[in-house]
């Protein structure tokens, strides 16, 4: 009779409340790791540009020198986990989970924020993906060539009102990253003292400032660089790699590997 109940009981509740505990834990622990350590990783690695089109053409070259492996990684540490913290997210904005009462002081503001800026960055994340990466060419999109890395970027924001909304993404992407750490530190009970709440606030406003500061940065520096220049850049670093990568006879390896300073020297006076 017991059991029978407690199993009517059980299946009167829906899903998302019968597993919250656990819901709630993968949704912070997926906002942290692997989803906002990637924000992370992105923003710096954009930022890298801000060294000259060299830099971030190497960073760049890092991550695709994967090849078939990118995409694993990409939907197994990136996508995936994205997706499930966005649905997670939007079934607590939609009502289907409660409010976890991180949030109890005046006007509830920061949890407002923090709904606000998720569904924002979500939207942008979403859009961005589809302008530059290649799972947006079917639809028109996919502007970013890994290969031409600096010159590309620099294209797809060139234009003002593109560049308008990068920012607003970039700051609601970071805001709600540096907003959660604060309220991960809650659910997982890192924090939970008024004394260690305000510390909490000074550690994440810090790393949202650090954070803004890298995105915007990196998107000044895109739309800052010399397109032709940084073509001529990239084209040389392709060649070279596409040369290492094709050396099939050892003997020919002493000619280009030890004078590459004379060949870039020659290479540069020709063309002055």
């Amino acid at each position: 009779m017991s059991s029978s109940s407690q199993s009517a009981d059980a299946g009167g509740v829906p899903f998302l409340e019968r597993h919250q505990f656990l819901i709630y834990r993968l949704f912070s622990l997926a906002g942290l790791v692997p989803v906002g350590a990637f924000l992370v990783v992105h923003l710096l690695t954009n930022a890298s540009v801000l060294g000259g089109p060299e830099v971030f053409q190497s960073r760049v070259d890092m991550i695709h020198s994967l090849g078939p492996l990118l995409p694993v990684v990409e939907w197994a540490f990136i996508f995936l986990p994205m997706l499930f913290h966005a649905a997670v997210g939007m079934a607590i904005i939609a009502g289907g989970l409660p409010n976890v009462g991180s949030y109890t002081y005046s006007g509830n503001i920061r949890y407002t924020l923090q709904r606000v800026t998720g569904m924002i960055a979500f939207a942008f994340i979403l859009w961005h993906i589809w302008q530059l990466h290649a799972m947006g060419r079917p639809l028109g999109g996919g502007g970013f060539d890994p290969h031409h890395a600096s010159s590309t970027a620099a294209i797809a924001l060139k234009p003002t009102l593109v560049a308008v909304v990068y920012a607003v993404g970039i700051l609601s992407a970071v805001y709600h990253f540096a907003n959660g750490l604060w309220s991960l530190g809650i659910t997982w009970g890192l924090w939970t003292s008024p004394a260690a709440m305000r510390r909490a606030n000074w550690i994440s406003g810090a790393v949202g400032v650090a954070m803004a500061a890298a995105g915007l940065g990196a998107l000044a520096g895109m739309r800052g660089v010399d397109v032709e220049e940084a073509r001529v850049v990239e084209t040389r670093m392709m060649e070279v790699r596409r040369m290492l990568e094709g050396r099939i006879d050892p003997s020919g390896l002493p000619s280009v590997v030890e004078q590459p300073p004379a060949t870039a020297g020659g290479s540069k006076e020709a063309e002055e």
